[in-house]
């Protein structure tokens, strides 16, 4: 089975406004029994220690008690089996499809997780990896029903204690600040991530996200986002403070769930890290930034306080990576992102091992925050003239080239249902009903809709069924909006 591996993603939105207050971390020896605290086991490199050394130094030298694959690698579940270490093991995307067919699923588990049950203590099996990131439309319309076979096959099976979810990067969130406004991006909503949240909250299974302020921070707010002092960030409508960035993305992700009806749905964060080493254009990547991101991220989840939104909380958590992954293909970042070395020298120490010098760093006077004084611009005279911005050409939405029949229906519904676009020209006695094909319907709709929200690109995405074109897509008395 081919290994997933992650990609460099978009930044996706931050905190827009500062408000003073500063914040000291410590990095705080954590017993075993508060971990709640993983890693994600990649295995993209030409020099790892074979897995039973791994296994062996996890159960003895530290205090990870669970693992994530990116597939199911059998050498891997055989090495951990008996050490009581949770294993959580990974279905490529490109069997997404195939899955569908409970006779294939039931295949696929039994030849990757019943010869290893229970030796291996595997909890959960994914059904991809960041699907609707990648955008591959049949994967993501077989998602849900691939992962409801996946569930069907480990119940049949007699594994009922094995959960079934699929990990989701932030780039459907259409909105994460501020956080209590948090929404998934349109279509994707209601037809896609609601549907895959009712399937969580029947067969109570944890909707996982991949939290990357590393791919969101900018110079203002890189100390937000790696847990160092800063100003932190106050949510304009409940008055909460936020104090760092990975806290506002899971209070978003929580606030988009909510918003479609399952708000008491766990959370798990398949996926999130810093990496060590990166390139002459990344200042902000090194050793410091990286331990400070994920020593925070330790102390955080294992401190027990949960966010704004859920307190009293801990997640469980998937640091990304155990080894720094010498074969990854996207530059030296993406190389470093381990906790450590393939030799198992730490890269850095964020007090996940049993043994060494753990003891907290000296404790450090707090700053008394000093308020930004607000600047008020002085009243100039006359207006200065402005030089009208160029006028840019017309654009329309419309549907992609490949987009199946059942995909361009889910758009239709979706639009025509929120009452704020007129659908009326495609109805039976509209004129726009001819041709009564569902896609000349579906462009239709999928263009009000675009023109009536806004010309950002997010508005015609439809979970990357639709494109902007520059040519007019109007015919006879059917006018599109422009």
């Amino acid at each position: 089975m081919g290994m997933m591996i992650r990609s460099t993603r978009k930044p996706f939105l931050i905190p827009s406004s500062l408000s003073i207050i500063l914040l000291l971390l410590n990095i705080i020896p954590l017993t075993t029994s508060q971990y709640t605290i993983g890693v994600n086991y990649g295995m993209v490199a030409d020099n790892l220690p074979p897995p039973t050394a791994v296994a062996s130094f996890l159960q003895s030298k530290t205090n990870i008690d669970r693992i994530k694959l990116f597939d199911a690698n059998q050498d891997v579940l055989r090495a951990f089996a008996n050490t009581n270490i949770s294993v959580t093991v990974s279905i490529a995307n490109g069997y997404i499809p195939d899955l569908t067919d409970l006779q294939k699923a039931k295949e696929w588990v039994s030849a990757n997780v019943v010869p290893f049950y229970p030796q291996t203590k595997i909890i959960r099996v994914l059904v991809g990896n960041e699907v609707m990131y990648w955008k591959d439309k049949n994967q993501i319309a077989y998602l849900l029903r691939a992962m409801e076979s996946v569930h069907t096959a480990l119940q049949d099976l007699g594994l009922n204690k094995i959960q079934v979810s699929t990990p989701h990067a932030l780039n459907i969130l259409s909105v994460s600040d501020p956080p209590s406004e948090g929404q998934f991006k349109p279509v994707y909503d209601t037809h896609i991530i609601k549907p895959i949240l009712e399937f969580h909250n029947r067969t109570k299974s944890p909707f996982m996200v991949c939290p990357y302020p590393y791919f969101g921070f900018n110079d203002v707010t890189l100390n937000y986002a790696i847990f160092k002092p800063n100003p932190g960030a106050v949510d304009k409508n409940t008055g909460k403070r936020y104090m760092n960035m990975f806290e506002q993305l899971l209070d978003a992700t929580h606030s988009a769930m909510k918003r479609v009806g399952f708000g008491d749905v766990e959370i798990v964060v398949a996926e999130t890290g810093w990496p060590s080493i990166g390139g002459e254009n990344q200042p902000a990547v090194n050793v410091e930034n990286a331990l400070s991101y994920n020593g925070g991220v330790v102390k955080f989840v294992n401190s027990g306080k949960g966010t704004p939104l859920m307190p009293n909380k801990k997640f469980e958590t998937y640091i990304f990576s155990l080894f720094n992954e010498n074969q990854k293909p996207m530059g030296v970042a993406e190389q470093n992102f381990g906790l450590f070395k393939a030799d198992f020298t730490p890269v850095y120490d964020v007090g996940i091992l049993k043994t060494g010098d753990q003891s907290a760093p000296p404790s450090t006077t707090p700053v008394t925050p000093t308020p930004t004084p607000v600047v008020t611009p002085a009243p100039v005279d006359s207006p200065t003239p402005v030089t009208p911005a160029p006028v840019k050409s017309k654009q329309w939405c419309v549907p992609a080239g490949d987009v199946s029949d059942e995909f361009l229906q889910h758009n239709i519904d979706y639009v025509c249902s929120l009452g704020s676009v007129d659908c009326q020209p495609i109805q039976d006695t509209g004129v726009c009903f001819n041709p009564n094909t569902i896609r000349s319907h579906a462009s239709f709709a999928m263009n009000a809709y675009y023109q009536t929200f806004g010309h950002d690109p997010l508005n015609c995405d439809f979970a990357g069924t639709g494109i902007v074109v520059n040519t007019d897509p109007s015919y006879d008395a059917c006018e599109y909006e422009s």
